[in-house]
């Protein structure tokens, strides 16, 4: 089964991640079949990429989605145009979207 998850990169105490398409079975720092976005939370501010069509791709297959790749996903707005597109609308564009957000401040 295919998943879509986070690769972590980056160095000690400074990690940034890769959004990867990858089969379950493999380690989570090991090989992945496709990669299509980024995730770096330490920049000031955050920053996101995520490329649309590659993902609405690798859903259309049938990979399933880690919960935080899902958060990600919502606060860019991929997941609500793959929910209008899973129902049936074709009018939607996928595009690279590059989000770059407020940190939280607290981890309460």
């Amino acid at each position: 089964m295919v998943v879509i998850r986070l690769k972590r990169m980056g160095s000690k105490g400074e990690p940034y991640y890769r959004i990867v398409a990858a089969d379950r079975r493999k380690a989570p720092t090991g090989r992945f079949l496709d990669s299509f976005g980024f995730y770096d939370p330490l920049k000031k501010p955050m920053e996101i990429k995520v490329d649309e069509k590659r993902v609405f791709y690798w859903l259309d297959k049938g990979a399933q989605v880690s919960d935080t790749v899902k958060s990600i996903l919502k606060r860019t707005g991929t997941w609500s145009k793959w929910s209008r597109i899973s129902v049936g609308e074709k009018e939607i564009e996928p595009e690279v979207v590059f989000l770059k957000g407020e940190n939280r401040t607290s981890r309460g």
